[in-house]
C-alpha cells in the first residue's frame, strides 16, 4: 500500500465542509452518519492504493519460498551478498551435485555436497520455477566450479529452452575426479550458477581426498593395470540405476524418511 498525496488538498477541504455541517447542527442524525461514512470511503479510496498486482506477486513469492530446499535458500542468499542481479520470472527451488562412481556393481549415482576423488566425477544441477511470461524462450545457463585456491576448475554453458512450471536442469558434462589427483585440489569449493548472465546461486561444497591420498600412496602403485581397466569398463545395471535426474531426486527423497527412522531405532 502507498499514500497518494495528490488528493490530500481536496480531501482537506471536503473534510472541513463535512465538519462545518456537523457542527452547525442543521443536519439530521441519519444524514450525519451518511456524510461520515461517505467521507471515510472517499478518504480510504483516495489515500490508499492497494496495488493488487503487487499483492499477488508477493503471495506467489511467499508460496515459492516455502518450496525452496535449504540448499537453494542458502545459495540464493550467498548470491545476493555477491550482488546478484537475477531477474524476475524464475525462482531457484533446488541446487546440488550429482556424483557418479563406477563400482563392481555398476554405475552408482547419488546427490552429494561432499564429493570424493574416488568418484568418477560430479555434475551440477538446478531446479527452477519458471513463470509463464518467462517461458517459451531460449536461455543460457552457466555453471562454474571454483576450487579452494580460487581457481576456476570447471565452466559449462548450455542453451536451455524454458518451459512454464518446474524444470530440472542438469549439466551436460561433468567435472572428472578419478585419476586427476594432481590437478584437482581437495577442500572447500564453490558452485556458481548464472542464467542469461545474471548470478542466481552460489552453492558451497567440498571435495575430499581419495583413499590412496589419505594413505599417502600413489593410485598408480595401489591399483594395478587390471584393476584400473576393470573399473573403467564396468557396465552399470540399468535396472537398478535411476534413468533421469527427476527419478534420482525422487528416490533419494523417498529414502530420507526411512534413513531417519532407522537412525532413531539405533
Amino acid at each position: 500500500m502507498r499514500m497518494r498525496k495528490q488528493f490530500i488538498g481536496w480531501l482537506t477541504i471536503l473534510g472541513a465542509m463535512v465538519a462545518l455541517a456537523l457542527i452547525s447542527g442543521v443536519v439530521s442524525a441519519p444524514a450525519t452518519i451518511a456524510l461520515v461514512l461517505m467521507y471515510a470511503f472517499l478518504l480510504g479510496g483516495s489515500l490508499i492504493d492497494f496495488r493488487a498486482n503487487e499483492l499477488i506477486e508477493k503471495s506467489r513469492a511467499t508460496f515459492t519460498a516455502a518450496k525452496m530446499s535449504p540448499d537453494a535458500r542458502e545459495a540464493v542468499e550467498r548470491a545476493r551478498r555477491r550482488g546478484s542481479l537475477a531477474g524476475a520470472g524464475f525462482n531457484l527451488l533446488d541446487i546440488g551435485l550429482i556424483a557418479t562412481a563406477t563400482t563392481d556393481r555398476g554405475l552408482d549415482m547419488r546427490r552429494t555436497r561432499s564429493a570424493s576423488k574416488d568418484d568418477d566425477g560430479v555434475r551440477p544441477f538446478i531446479t527452477l520455477q519458471v513463470e509463464p511470461y518467462q517461458a517459451d524462450r531460449m536461455t543460457v545457463v552457466r555453471y562454474e566450479m571454483i576450487d579452494q585456491n580460487g581457481q576456476t576448475a570447471y565452466v559449462h554453458e548450455m542453451k536451455t529452452y524454458l518451459r512454464d512450471g518446474v524444470m530440472n536442469i542438469l549439466a551436460d558434462h561433468q567435472l572428472p575426479l578419478y585419476g586427476y589427483e594432481d590437478t584437482v585440489a581437495a577442500g572447500d569449493w564453490d558452485l556458481r550458477v548464472s542464467v542469461d548472465g545474471a548470478l542466481i546461486a552460489a552453492h558451497s561444497f567440498s571435495v575430499a581426498p581419495s583413499v590412496d591420498e589419505r594413505l599417502g600412496r600413489s593410485r598408480r602403485a595401489a591399483d594395478g593395470p587390471q584393476q584400473q581397466a576393470a573399473r573403467r569398463i564396468a557396465t552399470p545395471d540399468v535396472s537398478d540405476s535411476p534413468v533421469s535426474l527427476e527419478e534420482l531426486l525422487r528416490s533419494q527423497e523417498a529414502d530420507a524418511p526411512s534413513s531417519r527412522s532407522s537412525g532413531r531405532r539405533n
